[in-house]
């Protein structure tokens, strides 16, 4: 043996950091015996053997992608471990996290936590290979966005609300807000609308909304569940002025000149105003210049936008279009709708003055006045004049702007008649069900009748028949005669019933029509 081991070199190097060998150059001859001998001389100054065993590394929840606020769990599973005890190591690009369960569990995940996740089991001298790494990408808490549709009221129509997150498949469920104005801290609180609580439809729809509302959404998943941010409040605008709250525009017309100076007033019965603005980049904005309840603007092209009041209590006022242009001339159109039936008179106006004479008039594109009058006047406006208007004046247009025509209380209430006769119908056939049950009753109930038992041969000895019917049933009532003549002029009639079912008693029934008085005596 002694003899073997001389004719062997065996050269061994050996670096240990920690418990780990780093290093193991072992030089030696093919003999097994020496195989045998550097693996257990390996265990026992390395203290590990591989086993060819590779982890598997999952994510909880399993979604595209993760948010910041979520609860995340990376879990490393070992095929074919049950029953035994593993340790675990972990590391996020590959740099050692201090856990050693099968579970790597992050309360609440942010943007710093991403990365690559990777694993290994340990047992006695015992390690698995490292798993493959899974990748986890946490972005920023989400915000969905909210759409409305139609964004302006009319009669009758629904709104219909969506609500839009990025990977909408991923498990979310929607709520949905009305926003109600808190001027003391300049913003909105929401309210949930009814049955608006965690569905699974991004879409709600809203029944019979007449006045100006500001809705919001946010999205829900997960157990505990985790909340997006509110999305940004969305309108849908009246144009109808109600007593509650309104908005008057000076001077009352949609198209305005840059450097124009308007003012919107608030009124209605509340002390507390506010202004706000939805501008053509869709953002939200609050009027800067409020004196008492009327916002004042010295006009610029970022004034365009729409328009409403909001008052402390939470009332919104209708809403109205405001432009500025900086075209050559503009369009004087009414601001607020134009009840039907009523007058309404167009124009158009450079900067300085009304232009009086030669102007053309577009309704929807096409031409309706071209002659040398300066305004155009509808005597009775229609549902068919509303539309988009706009003027010409020598060869040069202004911009468009929409006329709204507001249909009379008499047109809504014949929408309604329906309804009514609905109501008459059924009216009218429970009152012809009730009579007939008093007729029923009435030949049915001995009270109604007058009614006398028809008394034995017995009582009536001097009595006799005639065709089967006692000579005393003739009964005449003191009630019509009363042995005068001041009832002659009254027609009546005795109509007897024969009661079959026993030959002592009878019914008599007594009915008075109409009194008709006789003619007298050489009257035509």
């Amino acid at each position: 043996m002694e003899d073997f081991v001389m004719t062997h070199r065996v050269k061994l190097f050996v670096i240990i950091c920690g418990s780990e060998c780093s290093r193991l150059d072992v030089t030696m001859g093919h003999s097994l015996l020496c195989m045998m001998g550097f693996f257990l001389l390996s265990t026992v100054i390395c203290g590990n053997a591989e086993v060819p065993v590779k982890p598997t590394v999952t994510l909880q929840p399993s979604w595209p992608q993760i948010y910041s606020g979520e609860t995340v769990t990376v879990r490393c599973e070992i095929q074919g471990s049950e029953g035994t005890q593993w340790t675990y190591e972990w590391r996020r690009d590959q740099v050692n996290i201090s856990e050693t369960s099968n579970e790597y569990r992050i309360i609440t995940v942010t943007e710093s936590d991403s990365g690559g996740y990777s694993c290994r089991g340990r047992r006695d001298y015992l390690l698995t290979e490292w798993s493959d790494t899974i990748t986890l990408t946490v972005s920023y808490k989400p915000r969905p966005v909210l759409t409305v549709s139609p964004s302006w009221l009319s009669p009758g129509a629904s709104v219909t609300l969506n609500c839009e997150v990025e990977h909408p498949s991923a498990g979310w469920s929607f709520y949905w807000y009305k926003a109600v104005p808190d001027l003391s801290e300049k913003s909105s609180s929401y309210e949930l609308l009814p049955d608006g609580s965690g569905t699974a439809q991004d879409s709600y729809i809203i029944h019979g909304q007449t006045h100006t509302a500001g809705y919001v959404c946010r999205a829900g998943r997960g157990d505990p569940e985790y909340h997006t941010d509110h999305s940004q409040p969305k309108f849908v605008w009246s144009a109808d002025v109600h007593s509650a709250a309104s908005l008057t525009v000076s001077p009352d017309r949609v198209q305005h000149f840059t450097s124009d100076s308007v003012s919107l007033t608030c009124e209605g019965n509340f002390n507390l105003w506010r202004v706000r603005k939805f501008s053509e980049d869709g953002r939200l904005s609050d009027c800067r210049r409020m004196t008492g309840s009327t916002c004042n603007i010295y006009t610029s092209k970022s004034d365009t936008g729409v328009y409403w009041c909001e008052s402390r209590s939470g009332e919104f006022s209708s809403a109205v279009n405001i432009t500025v242009q900086k075209h050559f001339s503009i369009l004087v159109s009414p601001v607020h709708p134009v009840t039907e039936g009523a007058s309404v008179s167009l124009s158009c106006s450079l900067r300085t003055q009304k232009i009086l004479s030669n102007v053309f008039f577009y309704h929807n594109d096409k031409l309706i006045q071209n002659d040398t009058r300066g305004e155009l006047k509808i005597s009775a406006v229609s549902k068919s004049d509303e539309g988009f208007y706009k003027c010409q004046y020598s060869g040069r247009e202004s911009a468009q702007s929409w006329m709204s025509v507001k249909v009379t209380v008499s047109g809504a209430d014949s929408s309604s008649s329906p309804v009514w006769l609905m109501v008459g119908l059924v009216c009218g056939v429970s009152l012809i069900i009730i009579l007939l049950l008093l007729l029923y009753r009435c030949r049915q109930s001995k009270y109604s009748c007058f009614t006398r038992s028809i008394q034995s041969e017995s009582h009536s000895p001097g009595s006799s028949t005639n065709h089967g019917v006692n000579q005393d049933e003739t009964h005449e009532y003191n009630s019509l005669q009363h042995g005068s003549d001041e009832h002659d002029d009254v027609t009546s009639s005795v109509i007897e019933f024969k009661d079959l079912r026993t030959k002592n008693t009878e019914s008599v029934c007594a009915f008075y029509t109409k009194p008709i008085r006789k003619p007298q005596v050489g009257q035509a």
